[in-house]
C-alpha cells in the first residue's frame, strides 16, 4: 500500500515536471502621465505550468514609497478587454479616472497582493514602490483554487487571460485632483487613479 502510494505520489511529481508552459505577458505603458509626474511602465508575466500559476510584475516610474493596487480588469461576459484611450476621459478633466475606464477595459476582477486567490481587493499588502519609483512582484498560486476562487465571484470557472488587462494605480495622496475625478465608493481616487495599462497577450507555446 505504501509503496502504491509512493509511485502515485513520484507520478504527479513527474506530470508537474512534464507539463507544458504556457505564457502571457502584459507590456505596461503609462497613464495619467500628467499627474503622475512621471511614466510609469513596466511588464507583467503569467506562466502556467500545470495547476502552479506565477504572476511576475516589475515596474518602473512610479510615485515613489507608496503602495501601489494592481489587477486585472476585463467583462464578465468574456468580451475582450483593452487599455483605455485618450476618448475615455468622457468628462473631459485631462484624467481618465477608475470609473471612465470600465466601457474599455470592464471591473477590477483579480487583485495582485499577497494572497490572489482571496480575491480581496480592499488590502494593505499591495506592493510599495521603492524610492527609486520601482518594485518587484512575484506570487505562485494554485491555478486551480485561483479559478475556483473567480467562479464563485463572476459565476465563470475560465480566468481568460488573454482578454483582461493589468492596471497599476496609485499617486501621492496629497496630490490635488478635481472634483470630478471618480473612484470606488469612499476609496479616495488618489488610490485608484490607473497610472499603466496593459493588454494581456499569449506568447508561449
Amino acid at each position: 500500500m505504501l509503496g502504491a502510494c509512493l509511485s502515485m505520489g513520484m507520478a504527479g511529481a513527474a506530470l508537474g515536471r512534464d507539463a507544458p508552459t504556457t505564457v502571457y505577458v502584459a507590456h505596461l505603458a503609462p497613464l495619467n502621465s500628467k499627474v503622475t509626474g512621471s511614466n510609469a511602465s513596466g511588464e507583467a508575466r503569467f506562466t502556467i505550468k500545470g495547476d502552479r500559476l506565477t504572476i511576475r510584475i516589475d515596474a518602473k516610474g512610479l510615485p515613489p514609497g507608496i503602495m501601489h493596487l494592481q489587477h486585472f480588469h476585463g467583462f464578465k461576459d468574456n468580451r475582450e478587454a483593452t487599455c483605455p484611450t485618450p476618448a475615455a476621459d468622457v468628462n473631459g478633466d485631462g484624467i481618465i479616472d477608475l470609473i471612465e475606464t470600465g466601457p474599455m477595459s470592464g471591473t477590477t476582477m483579480v487583485p495582485f497582493h499577497n494572497d490572489p486567490v482571496s480575491m480581496q481587493i480592499v488590502n494593505d499588502t499591495y506592493p510599495k514602490a521603492s524610492a527609486a519609483g520601482s518594485y518587484h512582484y512575484k506570487k505562485t498560486v494554485s491555478l486551480s483554487a485561483l479559478k475556483a476562487a473567480f467562479a464563485k465571484a463572476f459565476d465563470d470557472p475560465q480566468l481568460d487571460l488573454d482578454k483582461r488587462v493589468v492596471y497599476i494605480h496609485g499617486i501621492f495622496p496629497s496630490t490635488s485632483l478635481p472634483a470630478s475625478v471618480a473612484s470606488l465608493g469612499k476609496i479616495p481616487a488618489q488610490v485608484t487613479i490607473p497610472i499603466a495599462c496593459g493588454k494581456i497577450e499569449r506568447v508561449a507555446p
